[in-house]
């Protein structure tokens, strides 16, 4: 029977053997060490991530209240005829600036003419009645006195002089209204102002209820724009002293800013309020004048108006963008005096241009991050810049809505 040759290994080989396996796992482990120092090492000298900070603010801030409104004339007069006639004539260029008392339009004025000159004949028709019976009364009076005319006819005559001073005196009225009449055949304006396109032409017959044209005067010209009842009751107090004195104590002057995002170049007055709170929309009218040289600014248009409603002391202000909103909370990541960083829950308040007002989380002098916000988190440690920029002017501080709003931050885990 054939046997398999038997093999025979020297103990000294499998020694070897296991000598170099038990090397081989040593060294493994080794590397594996090493490895891991390296990156222990590599993440203790990793540079910490740089920011921009700036400094919280203290100072006083006013705070200023915007509502949008329409520009009208500060007089808007409706011009109408007050007699009935034909149109002959429109003196006027339609847009011009025209003066109080110029003449705007002409109608017929034969027929009021006439009725004047009858007017006019009719009072001396009167007159020479009423002189005819006061001679009538003048030769009575002594010869009733000698008895050759009796009391009756002196009674007469007395009488006839009274109804003829009564008659002229209705007759001197007649005569006024026919010349009324004719002089209102020139259609005049009664102010200065900007008369617009006019309503009707030349040939057209008008009456006391045709518009023909409207004059408004526009220098100064009003601004009309509707406050809450609650700024209203807010600012009732210095209302009620305008209204007594012309200008309340510290009453701020207005800034209007057009529809082209310009900045009206003359400054407003309040001037007037409504009687009555509207039921529907509860507002209130409003009106504030704004000086109007060159007539630039006209009837209809929009305008926004802003003024320094209050001053909000020793307000702490940082720039918008170092706020976060986190799920309906805000937040800023504030740089300690070690150079780590705190995230900290805040209450923004009004906004004053690209500043925020904090009612609460801060304390002056703190240094909250401005860039770099999206690479910070809790305890980090940062290696601050002071940002250089210059801080914009804390004026104005709007309450016309809601602020921008603020970097969103997303969720944190």
């Amino acid at each position: 029977m054939f046997k398999m040759p038997v093999l025979l290994i020297p103990r000294a080989s499998l020694a070897c053997r296991s000598a170099r396996r038990l090397f081989g796992a040593a060294l493994a482990i080794s590397m594996l060490f090493v490895s891991n120092a390296c990156q222990k090492a590599g993440s203790a000298v990793e540079p910490a991530v740089s920011v921009v900070v700036t400094e919280v603010i203290q100072k006083d801030v006013p705070i200023y209240s915007t509502w949008v409104g329409t520009t009208v004339g500060f007089v808007n007069a409706q011009i109408r005829p007050q007699v009935q006639g034909f149109l002959v004539k429109q003196n006027y260029k339609d847009g011009d600036l025209v003066k109080a008392g110029q003449l705007l339009f002409q109608i017929d004025d034969r027929e009021y003419k006439a009725a004047f000159d009858q007017a006019v004949g009719n009072l001396a028709q009167q007159e020479a009645i009423l002189t005819k019976n006061q001679l009538d009364v003048a030769r009575l009076v002594p010869l009733q006195t000698r008895g050759a005319a009796s009391k009756e006819e002196l009674d007469d005559a007395v009488q006839s002089t009274r109804g003829s001073e009564a008659q002229i005196q209705a007759t001197k009225a007649a005569v006024e209204s026919a010349r009324l009449n004719l002089e209102w055949t020139k259609v005049v304006s009664p102010i200065e102002g900007i008369a617009e396109i006019a309503t009707v032409q030349v040939g057209d017959l008008v009456n006391p209820s045709t518009l023909l044209t409207t004059v408004s005067q526009l220098d100064p010209i009003k601004v009309t724009f509707p406050i809450s009842e609650r700024e209203y009751l807010q600012f009732a107090s210095r209302i009620k002293e305008h209204a007594e004195t012309g200008r309340a104590k510290g009453e701020p002057d207005l800034e209007m800013v057009l529809a082209d995002g310009a900045t009206y170049p003359y400054p407003g007055r309040f001037y007037v309020t409504n009687r009555q709170v509207d039921l529907q929309t509860g507002t209130i009218q409003v009106q504030a004048v704004f000086p109007n040289p060159e007539n630039i600014l006209r009837p209809g248009l929009y305008a926004k108006v802003r003024g320094a409603t209050e001053v909000r002391r020793a307000a702490l202000l940082i720039p918008q963008r170092a706020v976060q909103e986190t799920q309906g909370q805000y937040q800023v990541a504030v740089v300690g005096s070690d150079n780590k960083v705190s995230l900290r829950k805040v209450t923004p308040g009004d906004q004053v241009e690209s500043l925020w007002i904090i009612d609460d989380g801060l304390q002056r002098g703190e240094q909250v991050v401005t860039e770099g916000l999206q690479k910070v988190k809790e305890g980090m440690e940062v290696k601050p810049q002071v940002a250089t920029e210059s801080s914009p002017s804390p004026s104005p501080a709007a309450k016309d809505g809601a602020p921008p709003r603020p970097e969103t931050a997303s969720p944190r885990s």
